[in-house]
């Protein structure tokens, strides 16, 4: 993106490209200007410019309108028009500040990894653990189960609660439990209970990684996982916590958000050097 000359009202942007959806963020330092979520696609430089072409398209801007922009997630080194790239965690922790200022702890649930963190009063990570060995704790395995029952994976989330008898996955790998549901399904168990028992199997193994982090203070679960809230509801019973929920935007978005928080830091400090 072009820098401006502009000292004040500056409008930045935030790209996160991920494994599973890509996100952009146009900003004002106070409001998102717009917001756009795509599904990713092989190369990350062209979901980069999807979701940056749709999210200016959105907010009737130009790219040279844009004065800083920073690239996060996944695919971050292959976005050509940021102006520097951030880590996924320092991302999802400043974005999860904007979107709830008394969080703490941060639980982020991504397509191919699961990261929670405790975060200070500036959004600035003092300590994280991160799970990428096993894809039993990602969205990836969310959308493998959902695929193999035959249904969206915005319909998980309400199995939970629509379950009579929720079925337990024996295997702790993605893999075999893929099998366990095949093998529930030809013995006629209902898509609800095995939908339960897969939300819980997702919860169980994010469990781990939150418990031995000891969280503290507010907690918000970043990324799509957080709008499941069969998998949010059984992992508050496992942590023994509240999940804390904000309203001012998409937790999916929290990566993107951050980036975009980061950016426009940028350029007031660039203004205070001048």
């Amino acid at each position: 993106m072009k820098q401006n000359s502009s000292k004040n009202g500056s409008i930045v942007a935030g790209c996160d490209v991920g494994s599973l959806t890509s996100k952009a963020v146009i900003f004002d330092g106070k409001r998102i200007l717009s917001q756009k979520i795509i599904r990713s696609k092989p190369r990350p430089e062209e979901s980069a410019r999807n979701v940056m072409g749709d999210a200016l398209a959105l907010a009737g801007l130009s790219p040279e309108q844009i004065e800083y922009c920073v690239g996060t997630g996944y695919g971050r080194e292959k976005i050509p028009f940021v102006n520097e790239t951030v880590s996924e965690i320092r991302c999802h922790a400043r974005g999860a500040k904007w979107l709830l200022p008394t969080a703490e702890t941060v639980i982020d649930i991504g397509g191919q990894d699961c990261k929670t963190m405790k975060i200070n009063r500036d959004g600035e990570v003092e300590r994280f653990m991160t799970n990428d060995k096993c894809a039993s704790g990602t969205g990836r395995f969310l959308e493998v189960m959902a695929r193999t029952l035959g249904i969206g994976i915005d319909e998980l989330g309400s199995h939970t609660r629509l379950a009579k008898s929720p079925v337990t996955l024996a295997a702790a790998c993605a893999v075999w439990a893929q099998a366990d549901v095949v093998q529930y399904l030809n013995n006629g168990v209902s898509v609800e209970d095995i939908g339960a028992g897969i939300n819980t199997a997702m919860a169980s193994r994010v469990a781990i990684l939150v418990n031995a982090l000891k969280p503290e203070g507010d907690i918000l679960m970043t990324g799509g996982v957080a709008r499941n809230q069969g998998v949010v509801s059984t992992l508050e019973k496992l942590v023994g916590r509240k999940i804390k929920k904000t309203r001012k935007a998409d937790p999916q978005l929290a990566g993107a958000i951050g980036a975009a928080c980061i950016a426009f830091m940028k350029t007031q400090n660039k203004g205070a050097e001048k």
